[in-house]
């Protein structure tokens, strides 16, 4: 895929004069990466309203920047070579101790990339549709293999080792197996703990494909459902549902996370469901911008986003369903594209 880093660069550069700095200080690595392609563990770009942008980084990455079109210089203290009075930085990844030695003059701003990062292009669209592919194939390849006996972390290690034998970079995140009670927390971390006939067994998991992340959650059920089973997964199935309506250029994003909420509000299960609805994805997991009874962002054209209510019964075990999805003009689409019937295996 080829990117147009100066078109992203002069978007930034538009945005500044709001914020009132003639410049901004970019340390993020995500954010760096974003503006120029560079992918380092320290690096800075100087990106100023004027539309010029300098690049620092040190001896370890100087080569890779040669390609990369923008002027660099070689800097140890990336910061301090670049920092100049009124110039802006990013708050949220600069440290205390580093802003107390730039000295006065220094403008935090809040997350003015983030933000940009938000509404994707169609190449980057593309990537995360590849990433969903991935987690898609890998999931139906690991399916016929789950039963009781297995462990949560072996079923993990069984998700993880296929998406990067299908092509992924690695596994997007630390990937959730959590059978039985422990599907009554939200981010269970896998354990040797076996699975067994009777479980709900929850899945959350993604590929990371060059940069780019999925994110996908499935609830099975080893053996035939109880009842109170069958009525859990159907309800969230129906907060999905509702959710996935719900996404549109132009919506408020708790009224996206009301729309589902809402019905497991009905049904009695409110307390049960306890984080946001879900959050955008892209060179990060989880990015602008985020679905909850709070938040007050609208939602624009090009937005890949999760939706993944979920209801957790403490000692019980519990069901969330994810998809990522994008939004889009004439409705939501589909990125992760496994079935959402409950699976019993």
């Amino acid at each position: 895929m080829t990117i147009d880093y100066p078109a992203r660069r002069a978007r930034l550069a538009a945005a500044l004069p709001a914020y009132q700095v003639p410049a901004l200080l970019v340390t993020n690595p995500v954010n760096v990466r974003y503006l120029t392609g560079l992918v380092s563990s320290n690096a800075a770009v100087l990106v100023g309203a004027d539309g010029t942008a300098l690049l620092a980084t040190d001896n370890r990455y100087i080569d890779k920047t040669r390609a990369l079109g923008l002027p660099a210089v070689e800097a140890p203290d990336v910061v301090g070579r670049l920092a100049a009075p009124s110039v802006g930085i990013e708050a949220a990844s600069m440290s205390v101790a580093t802003f107390r030695r730039l000295g006065e003059g220094l403008v935090p701003l809040g997350p003015v990339v983030e933000e940009l990062r938000a509404v994707k292009d169609e190449g980057e669209l593309d990537l995360i549709r590849t990433a969903c592919a991935i987690t898609d194939q890998a999931f139906a390849d690991v399916l016929p293999r789950i039963a009781p006996g297995l462990t949560e972390r072996a079923v993990a290690r069984l998700l993880d080792n296929r998406m990067t034998e299908l092509g992924a970079d690695k596994p997007a995140f630390d990937t959730i197996v959590a059978a039985g009670e422990n599907g009554a927390i939200p981010h269970h971390a896998p354990t040797d703990r076996e699975l067994r006939a009777g479980d709900l067994v929850t899945m959350d998991f993604g590929a990371r494909y060059h940069g780019y992340h999925a994110d996908m959650t499935r609830t099975v059920c080893l053996g035939a459902p109880a009842a109170w089973q069958r009525d859990l997964y159907d309800l969230v199935a129906r907060a999905q549902r509702a959710g996935r309506h719900a996404l549109a250029p132009g919506a408020e994003a708790k009224e996206v996370d009301a729309a589902a909420r809402g019905l497991i509000e009905a049904a009695g299960h409110g307390g049960h469901f306890r984080h946001g609805l879900g959050h955008g994805v892209g060179l990060e997991i989880h990015e602008d911008p985020f679905l909850g009874p709070s938040r007050t962002a609208r939602l624009e054209d090009r937005v890949p986003i999760t939706v993944e209510p979920g209801i957790y019964l403490p000692e019980r075990g519990g069901v969330r369903i994810e998809d990522t999805l994008v939004t889009r003009e004439g409705g939501p689409e589909l990125f992760t594209k496994t079935t959402k019937e409950l699976l019993v295996l």
